[in-house]
């Protein structure tokens, strides 16, 4: 059996560490200057959330290429990726760039989904991430990159994030529906 202290998993656990990097960047962003209208703050930010994005896609390519898929693997890189991505819709709403009810759904579906898949795993029977959820993944983490820099449209790509959301969320639950009888 393959160490839990692998490449992939400390991929996974940088991000549980960068989270926090984002908020505090963005939290003390009064505290830098501008470049090219945007606050230097939000660029660190941004450029912190992207190096732990590109981690979530760098630790699932490394662990099926070498084959070192583990249960602490399994366990943290969910976990890392939904503590990254709500630390940073809290930030944004912190900063009045997102409404509070957007992250609320966001978050609602993260709980409904890991809750079916804690029931599925009783049971014996893991539940992959879906190819809608892989597409709400990406778009959310466009979405949180373009409302950190500020970019224009950003809102537009968050409710289409949002909605892409709320489809995958729907889907493992009509997936995961026989769980519950």
């Amino acid at each position: 059996m393959a160490s839990s202290w692998n490449l992939p998993n400390m991929l996974s656990l940088s991000r549980v560490f960068l989270a926090p990097l984002v908020m505090v960047f963005l939290a003390v962003r009064g505290q830098f200057g501008y470049v090219f209208g945007v606050n230097i703050g939000d660029i660190i930010a941004g450029i912190v959330f992207i190096v732990a994005s590109i981690t979530d896609a760098a630790d699932g390519y490394v662990a099926r290429k070498r084959g070192i898929v583990t249960n602490l693997g399994k366990f943290i890189d969910p976990l890392a990726d939904k503590i990254l991505v709500v630390a940073a819709l809290i930030s944004l709403v912190e900063l009045e760039r997102l409404p509070a009810w957007i992250v609320v759904i966001i978050v609602s579906r993260e709980f409904i989904v890991s809750g079916i898949r804690m029931v599925a795993a009783v049971d014996g029977v893991v539940i992959h991430a879906s190819k809608g959820g892989k597409a709400k993944t990406v778009s959310q983490i466009v979405a949180i990159i373009m409302m950190i820099l500020e970019v224009p449209y950003a809102m537009v790509v968050m409710w289409a994030a949002m909605i892409l959301t709320v489809w995958s969320g729907m889907d493992y639950l009509v997936k995961g529906r026989d769980f519950f009888r």
